[in-house]
């Protein structure tokens, strides 16, 4: 087929949008070691596990034989707002680069919330809701997380109370602010609101915090409080399920004009974008029916998967949570106040981790300026401003595109344009001006965060 007959933008139906999101877990040959509790070590139940989580989100998370789960109809019905997103044919930059790799971007941008955290998140929320719960908390690093959380509890009238990394508070206040306009609380994180962020403070208090210790205090506050639980927007494997609708949609609209992508490429911080897009591609890969190279794409700066170590951790930096097997920088490291809030947690997903161990997927790091150079790049071609996040995965796409330049390879590009980047410009401005900085943790730094992890 001819690139003429390719559109700029591939939708699919709504009629062909997905009903089930699909469990990865249920087609791996190792699966992901289970969650232990913090104190006994040993793995926890779904009764265990109650007082924290949504009981059908805990169902979920413990699931690994069950290939696909209905979407309920109100969560589809809400999808249909904003869903199915574009696939885009990157014409503008192939043609700007001169290369003969072809270039697509799954677009998640096209949302109030301006991110992909919203599939998860109506989901988790209507969860909540069905159960009769006043409310639930959670920890945002960039803030599209929390906004999108915000957006879906509006939806359903759940109160929504949200910890911010400090430095993202700080260097997002916009963000910040549209939680606030639907209805949400944002408290600053660690703060002096719960007795884990008073720890936390007294310990570091210079901090600009993490989401490790965001994570802590939604956790302890939403244990404290009646009716409240706990919802996460990455690293668990429930939100990998939820994202799994990115995957699914980019390959019907793949499939529907017979493209086999090459390549698929996705930012990597808790791992939940990454597991969605991938998903439906590593099954086919996990089963032998066709084989993908897959790409991580983490910031230099919190190289979970490049310099972490696959262990037993913490998901949190107070020692709450459950402890989940997963490449890590250890629970205590702090990562830079680096502009991909997005990213700097110190763990990845456990399903996405055993992937990488058993060596079906690749993981890369790439420095902070040049993630901003390559944001830059692609929105003066291709007019979308990015989000830094996502930028990691443009960088990447690009470096291939242009290796392809030399090597005359048509290779096909697949990667995940997250999020937009509009609540991003004090990063942006920061890079503009020359003043931004890279930085790369040093490694007694991660060694001696490495040497707190648990005795398993």
């Amino acid at each position: 087929m001819s690139n003429k007959q390719i559109p700029y933008k591939i939708y699919i139906e709504e009629s062909e949008m997905p009903k089930a999101w699909y469990n990865l877990r249920a087609d791996m040959i190792n699966k992901p070691a289970p969650l232990l509790d913090p104190q006994t070590h040993k793995p926890m139940s779904a009764a265990d596990l109650s007082g924290v989580f949504c009981d059908e989100l805990i169902q979920q998370e413990l699931d690994e034989t069950k290939a696909y789960y209905e979407i309920p109809e109100e969560i589809r019905s809400f999808y249909k707002m904003y869903r199915p997103s574009p696939l885009v044919r990157a014409y503008c930059l192939e043609e700007k680069l001169g290369t003969p790799a072809k270039i697509y971007y799954k677009f998640e941008g096209n949302n109030t919330s301006g991110s992909h955290k919203l599939n998860s998140a109506i989901a988790q929320a209507y969860y909540a809701k069905k159960q009769g719960l006043v409310g639930v908390t959670t920890e945002t690093g960039a803030g599209q997380w929390g906004t999108a959380l915000s957006m879906a509890c509006s939806y359903f009238g759940l109160d929504c109370k949200v910890y911010m990394v400090k430095c993202s508070y700080e260097q997002k206040p916009h963000r910040r602010e549209v939680m606030r306009t639907y209805g949400a609380s944002v408290t600053p994180s660690p703060s002096m609101e719960t007795a884990v962020g008073r720890k936390i403070l007294a310990e570091h208090p210079d901090t600009v915090g993490s989401l490790g210790c965001a994570i802590s205090e939604a956790v302890e506050k939403a244990t404290s409080m009646e009716g409240y639980r706990y919802v996460l927007g990455s690293v668990l494997n429930q939100v990998m399920l939820h994202q799994s609708v990115i995957g699914l949609e980019t390959k019907i609209a793949l499939d529907k004009y017979g493209i086999t992508p090459d390549v698929i490429i996705g930012c990597a911080g808790g791992g939940s974008n990454l597991g969605g897009l991938i998903a439906p591609f590593m099954g086919e890969k996990i089963r032998g029916e066709r084989d993908y190279r897959i790409i991580a794409v983490e910031p230099e700066s919190c190289p979970s998967f490049t310099r972490g170590n696959y262990a037993y951790d913490y998901c949190d930096t107070g020692m709450v949570c459950p402890l989940a097997k997963m490449y890590t920088l250890g629970s205590s490291f702090m990562p830079a106040a680096t502009h991909a809030g997005g990213l700097r947690y110190h763990g990845m997903n456990s399903t996405l981790s055993q992937l990488y161990a058993d060596g079906l997927m690749e993981a890369t790091t790439v420095k902070q300026t040049e993630v901003f150079a390559a944001a830059e790049e692609f929105a003066r071609i291709e007019g979308i401003l990015p989000a830094p996040e996502s930028s990691h995965a443009i960088k990447v796409a690009l470096d291939i595109a242009k290796e392809c330049c030399k090597t005359g390879e048509e290779k096909t590009i697949v990667f995940g344009l997250t999020g937009t980047g509009y609540f991003d410009m004090m990063s942006y401005e920061k890079f503009h001006n020359g003043v931004m900085k890279d930085y790369r943790p040093e490694d007694a730094e991660i060694e001696k965060a490495l040497s707190k992890l648990p005795k398993i």
